[in-house]
């Protein structure tokens, strides 16, 4: 009896599993997958000890203005008044505690749905230039200047001008020389705009076109606009140097490189791209193979710079982005099967924000395991000894006692 049992119970769960597998194998087959991913070859992790050892020195920070704004991508100053960009279009300045919207790019009506970003546009990095006014990278409208008293915005580069005969799509970081003559600002795809950025993260792929825009350089007096360096897969975060002799330029995913930058296919490079001296208009490696994902680079008054990153790669410990490097057919299937919204939901929110010395080397780290108090940190801005943290989806910005950390 037990014996006929078992194979009546075998024949019945094989029977299931073939009629739920079949059905399932045929839907992921006929669905379309919105990406063409293709395999990326990672180094191992760098082991997080050292200086890298985790710990939880992010949980002593402060949520400033909690729930009164959504995503504050980039912080700047003007003296004690903070300035901001948020999801949901405004260009926002704190003075005082008190929260004023300045500017807006786009036009609303505005929420914090992502199909709202097109229109109402997504302000990301900002920089103050010499004459206290406000350089911002919007994602979807380009390259603007912001009165940061009369909220009078002028447009410097439109995404819908030509470069080189192609539009930009995702106008991402910026940085600024002293005199405020050259803006250097990064497009990180040709292919994908902000609201997908996790597909251009997964796909990590040529996206089929000759150029892809990385690092370009608009010139304040002349207008005009250069195209420095082509071929990076998600170039983010940039920086000059303290001396201004090269620009720090973050990729956040692994890409195919091309040889005259003398780089292998890793996962998150800085690229360091110098532009005077006698290096002009080369590129070396400046940092290879980080913990995580490098969002944005910004200036720390050691004169190094704090690197914010948009996710860990733990070593040791499990990274899904590492998992899922060389096996395009699961990325395949989950894209077919879930929206990027789920697949959000299975990154660990762990946040860390590093301190690099001049020339590279880790000085310091400060971990938030599950990002208890913050999470998703976009940029580390160092203000009067303490470390104002960005975030591309948290209702806050947070504020790091560097004295006391």
């Amino acid at each position: 009896g037990s014996t006929y049992s078992s194979k009546v119970f075998r024949v019945t769960f094989l029977t299931l599993a073939v009629s739920v597998a079949v059905p399932l194998l045929g839907v992921t087959v006929l669905l379309d997958c919105p990406i063409d991913p293709q395999p990326i070859s990672l180094k191992e992790p760098p082991l997080l000890v050292g200086v890298l050892e985790p710990n939880t020195k992010l949980r002593k920070a402060e949520r400033l203005w909690e729930n009164q704004l959504v995503g504050p991508e980039s912080i700047v100053n003007i003296g004690d008044v903070l300035f901001t960009g948020t999801a949901d279009g405004k260009i926002i300045k704190i003075e005082d505690g008190e929260i004023e919207t300045i500017a807006r790019i786009g036009h609303g009506p505005c929420g914090e749905c992502r199909e709202d970003e097109r229109t109402c546009g997504r302000p990301l990095g900002m920089r103050v230039g010499p004459n206290n006014t406000l350089f911002v990278a919007d994602a979807y409208y380009g390259l603007f200047e912001v009165d940061p008293d009369t909220g009078e915005t002028k447009l410097l580069v439109s995404t819908k001008t030509l470069i080189e005969g192609q539009k930009l799509s995702f106008v991402n970081d910026l940085t600024v020389t002293r005199d405020g003559r050259k803006i250097y600002f990064t497009d990180s795809s040709s292919k994908w705009q902000r609201q997908d950025y996790l597909f251009l993260v997964m796909e990590g792929t040529d996206d089929g076109r000759q150029f892809l825009f990385s690092l370009l350089e608009y010139d304040t007096v002349t207008k005009e606009v250069k195209v420095l360096m082509v071929g990076l897969r998600f170039p983010n975060g940039v920086q000059l140097s303290p001396a201004e002799d090269f620009v720090l330029v973050q990729e956040t995913t692994m890409a195919r490189i091309r040889r005259r930058l003398r780089c292998s296919n890793l996962l998150s490079i800085t690229f360091r791209y110098y532009v005077s001296g006698l290096m002009k208009g080369g590129a070396d490696m400046f940092v290879e193979n980080m913990p995580g994902l490098p969002d944005n680079i910004r200036l720390s008054s050691s004169g190094g710079y704090w690197v914010a990153m948009a996710a860990v790669r733990p070593n040791p410990g499990f990274s899904l982005l590492d998992f899922l490097a060389e096996k395009t057919w699961i990325k395949r299937m989950i894209f077919k099967l879930l929206s990027q919204e789920t697949v959000t939901k299975f990154v660990p929110k762990y946040s860390l924000v590093v301190e690099l010395s001049e020339s590279g080397s880790y000085k310091r780290s400060f971990h938030d395991p599950n990002g208890v108090t913050v999470a998703y940190v976009s940029e580390a801005h160092e203000h009067n000894g303490h470390l104002y943290l960005g975030s591309f989806r948290s209702p806050f910005i947070g504020r790091l006692d560097l004295q006391h950390v």
